[in-house]
């Protein structure tokens, strides 16, 4: 088990660090100028264009860059605009000159509302739809078990902005019947945290679902018609018990990767809800430093991004072989 471990942890370090080495020669050594950006085309002197690069630490070689780069990640690094030395302590994802701040401290206050966002959903998705993908495979071929199966697929044939989209116009704004998309901080109000992330738990979570039930479906149909499973049911053990404990474990394996992977992709930033319900999260970061070019705020959070799912994806390989014991001989 040990080695099964160490493997997985040294597979998981390789990608993040091929990943911090993809998105630094991705904004710094494609033939792109990050200073020209962000100075922009009026009021753009040379003076100003050189304090941006000298600011950026442009003006040093590439390898010197990257160098200060990952370093400052573990050690922190300092920061010069407008004269005045910025401390960013590490973690340091460098620093962000259109909103003069730490990068590190940006993600930090919009992690809670994504995390918020995604938990929620979580819940939603891997409850209803593994009820529903249960009850769809002990009815197999069934009218409930292609009603079932209909009405996912239909709604899942939707693109989800659309979905989104209109359940914010109909539902909250013509007729507002769900309250209307907000974050509030649960240390500060419990209640109106809810209330402001139901109408995209309940969107986001019910059209995704849908994906889980036919998951779930096909695993647990491939699982109820193993033999340990008529053994258990010549026995004597009731239909539920069977279903529920003995055939579920086996069952959710496959869904329990997928879902892994499912709500770290979410917690790397739910963009289309996020912008649609208007919370000042992750996805609503990454889109408004793309419309302004911040490139040091796009790097921080395409690294985060990449070890919340690099991280899910090794916690979701553990989980995997304490389920199954054969996964450590493979």
């Amino acid at each position: 088990m040990l080695y099964f471990v160490a493997r997985r942890l040294v597979s998981a370090l390789s990608v993040v660090l091929v990943t911090l080495i993809a998105t630094f020669a991705l904004f710094f050594v494609a033939p792109t100028d990050p200073a020209a950006a962000i100075c922009g085309d009026r009021n753009c002197t040379q003076e100003r264009y050189n304090e941006i690069k000298k600011n950026l630490h442009l003006d040093q070689p590439k390898v010197q860059q990257f160098a200060e780069y990952t370093a400052g990640i573990f050690a922190g690094r300092t920061f010069e605009t407008s004269g005045v030395i910025q401390e960013c302590n590490a973690p340091c994802l460098g620093y962000s000159f259109k909103n003069d701040r730490p990068v590190t401290q940006m993600l930090k206050d919009r992690l809670p509302v994504t995390v918020s966002l995604v938990a929620g959903y979580a819940v939603l998705v891997l409850t209803i739809g593994v009820f529903v993908g249960s009850m769809a495979a002990k009815r197999r071929g069934t009218l409930g078990d292609r009603a079932l199966m209909s009405s996912t697929l239909i709604l899942s044939s939707v693109p989800y902005y659309i979905v989104a989209l209109m359940i914010s116009l109909y539902f909250t704004i013509l007729y507002p019947i769900l309250p209307r998309g907000g974050y509030t901080p649960i240390t500060d109000n419990a209640g109106k945290w809810a209330a402001g992330l139901l109408t995209p738990w309940l969107v986001l979570g019910i059209y995704n679902c849908t994906a889980y039930a036919r998951y779930s479906r096909g695993s647990m149909v491939e699982t109820l018609s193993e033999d340990y499973i008529r053994t258990a049911r010549a026995k004597g053990l009731s239909d539920r018990k069977v279903t529920y404990k003995h055939a579920l474990r086996s069952g959710m394996i496959p869904v329990i990767t997928i879902f892994g992977l499912d709500v770290a992709g979410s917690l790397a930033g739910a963009i289309f809800t996020e912008r649609i319900f208007d919370l000042p999260g992750l996805g609503n970061l990454v889109l408004q430093s793309l419309e302004t070019y911040d490139l040091p705020v796009i790097m921080g959070t395409v690294l985060v991004a990449s070890v919340v799912l690099v991280a899910m994806n090794f916690l979701v390989d553990i989980g995997y072989s304490l389920i199954d014991p054969r996964v450590r001989l493979s």
